[in-house]
């Protein structure tokens, strides 16, 4: 399992295909991840769900990858 760095930043930009999303770590290297809009549609419902909001989900995204 790669090591866990605390998050410093990070920057999305809409793309042709999606987004490009930006992470940096402290202490760590910066990547860029391009992620297609299902993907974003995912990626804010497992935040609504791990902030105790309700997203427009089935519930199942607490185990979600991507």
């Amino acid at each position: 399992m790669a090591k866990l760095l605390p998050l410093q930043s990070f920057s999305l930009q809409e793309t042709e295909d999606g987004y490009r999303l930006l992470v940096s770590a402290i202490g760590g290297e910066s990547i860029y991840v391009s992620i297609t809009a299902d993907q974003m549609d995912d990626i804010i419902d497992s935040l609504e769900n791990a902030m105790g909001g309700e997203g427009e989900g089935d519930g199942n995204e607490d185990d979600a990858e991507f």
